[in-house]
């Protein structure tokens, strides 16, 4: 049974930061190519980052260049995102998928940047 947990959100103020973490079972991680995608209210759901099996090839929305960090642990099946420098506008539910010959999601963790 294939299962993508997330965990780490929450209220932040803006500037602050926050490690988004998604453990995964149920099939081979450390061959499938992981990302983070969020949801703000109203909008489509977008690509945040991605990273490649072996973690060589990282990927990023331009909106997070240079503020987010995507990074895996084979080891432990998990995939990371550290959040700095967060913005209001970073507000969303933030999904982890798994990606190879089919797509597994988890069930998203909310993120809300506000003072």
């Amino acid at each position: 049974q294939v299962q993508l947990v997330e965990s780490g959100g929450g209220l932040v103020q803006p500037g602050g930061s926050l490690r988004l973490s998604c453990t995964a079972s149920g099939f081979p991680f450390w061959n499938h190519i992981m990302s983070w995608y969020r949801q703000a209210p109203g909008k489509e759901r977008e690509l945040v980052a991605s990273i490649g099996p072996l973690a060589g090839n990282t990927n990023y929305a331009d909106s997070v260049k240079d503020r987010f960090t995507i990074s895996r642990d084979n080891a432990r099946n998990t995939v990371y995102l550290q959040m700095n420098s967060l913005k209001p506008e970073d507000t969303a539910v933030y999904y982890c998928k798994a990606g190879r010959t089919s797509d597994y999601w988890g069930q998203g963790t909310q993120v809300t940047v506000s003072s």
